[in-house]
């Protein structure tokens, strides 16, 4: 579990495409020097298992199913990515709960500069459009980020100095693509109105079948 404050960018040194996956390496500050071996770690929001460490290198395993499924397939040496350490039992929680499912990837449809801040808009598939909330959280590539435009099928982001500092959204443009995970607090919610409305509808066809009229 994670919360979407990312703690620093690491610089990709290798992936190693392999039958099944590829094995992803990326060279960190902070992050590498407390992580062991067997520890989660959000990587632009994906949950990756550390599964090697040597000095400030840390080493992934990734299957296809990842790469398919998030933007981690189209990383390559150099480029930079979000990261986060899982919480702790005295992890202070800032931002939201991120589990590190990502549900869609998203791509980038324009990043207008406004004063000293950034307005993104976001374009997604209905899966994810269909649990965005005005004014919700949202995890943009492992950030915890807060909606606020919904569009038809895109939603906006105003991000800060800070944020466009410390993550990769400072280094992308129009046309990039974005890991995204909604609120899973929504995604409980939706299933649960869906399973009492699917008994409300079994309810009501049984006492129509028993002779019962809603007059």
């Amino acid at each position: 579990m994670f919360t979407g404050l990312v703690h620093e960018m690491g610089e990709i040194t290798a992936v190693k495409k392999r039958t099944g996956g590829a094995f992803l390496s990326l060279r960190s500050n902070e992050t590498a020097v407390t992580a062991e071996i067997g520890d989660s770690i959000a990587v632009n929001g994906v949950c990756l298992t550390v599964v090697s460490k040597k000095e400030r290198e840390l080493s992934f395993d990734l299957s296809d199913e990842t790469l398919r499924s998030t933007n981690l397939g189209a990383l390559k040496t150099g480029g930079r990515v979000n990261l986060e350490q899982s919480l702790r039992p005295d992890s202070k929680i800032g931002g939201h709960f991120v589990t590190g499912h990502v549900d869609a990837v998203g791509k980038i449809r324009s990043k207008v500069n406004i004063g000293d801040m950034w307005k993104f808009e976001i374009e997604a598939p209905p899966q994810v459009m269909q649990f965005v909330v005005e004014k919700g959280s949202i995890a943009v590539d492992g950030i915890s980020l807060t909606i606020v435009d919904i569009l038809k099928n895109s939603f906006t982001l105003v991000i800060i100095p800070h944020t466009a500092k410390l993550t990769t959204l400072g280094l992308k443009d129009s046309g990039d693509t974005v890991n995204i995970e909604v609120d899973i607090l929504g995604k409980y919610v939706a299933k649960f109105l869906h399973k009492e409305a699917d008994k409300d509808s079994r309810f009501m066809q049984t006492l129509t079948e028993g002779g019962f009229t809603n007059r």
